[in-house]
C-alpha cells in the first residue's frame, strides 16, 4: 500500500498519548489533532466518513454484535480497553470531544503499529486488507487535494 506523503504536522508522537474523559471542548485543529500529532483534516475526513459529523450517530449491530458509537463511530469492542486503561465508559463516548479524542487515539495507535500508511488509516475501520484499502480510498477522497498530492 502507498506510504503517506509528508505533511507538515502529520505525526509527532506524544510521550504519554492517552484519551481523557475530562476533555471539555474541542476543535479539529486543537485538542485531539495536536495532542496526537495528527493532521486535523484527516480526523475531519474520518468523522465525515464515519458519522457524517453526527455526534449522536449509532450503527446497527455489526455481524459480531458490536455497535459503532458517536462522531468517530467508536466500535463497542473498544469499551473494555477504554474502561480499564483510561476510565472511559460508553456514556463518555456520547460527548463529541471525548469521542474525537478516542478516535484520534485509535488512529495514533494504528500508525504506531503499522507505520504511516494508508493501511493504518484503513485499519481504523476494517480488519481485512481489501476492506482497509477501500476505506482508505474513501478517506483519501475526503482530504483537501493540496494535502494528498
Amino acid at each position: 500500500l502507498l506510504l503517506f506523503v509528508a505533511m507538515a504536522g502529520w505525526f509527532a508522537p506524544s510521550a504519554a498519548a492517552t484519551p481523557s474523559p475530562q476533555t471539555t471542548s474541542c476543535s479539529w485543529e486543537s485538542i485531539a489533532a495536536k495532542y496526537y500529532g495528527l493532521n486535523p483534516y484527516l480526523l475531519h475526513a474520518i468523522a465525515v466518513q464515519e458519522s457524517g459529523l453526527n455526534p449522536l450517530a449509532r450503527s446497527r449491530p455489526n455481524t459480531n454484535g458490536s455497535v459503532d458509537i458517536g462522531l468517530m463511530q467508536i466500535n463497542s469492542s473498544w469499551l473494555p480497553t477504554l474502561r480499564s486503561r483510561f476510565g472511559i465508559h460508553r456514556s463518555h463516548l456520547d460527548h463529541p470531544c471525548i469521542n474525537l479524542d478516542v478516535g484520534a487515539w485509535i488512529l495514533y495507535e494504528n500508525f504506531r503499529a503499522m507505520g504511516y500508511t494508508w493501511r493504518a488509516i484503513g485499519a481504523y475501520n476494517a480488519v481485512s486488507d481489501d476492506k482497509r484499502l477501500t476505506y482508505a480510498r474513501h478517506i483519501y477522497r475526503r482530504m483537501p487535494p493540496a494535502l494528498v498530492q
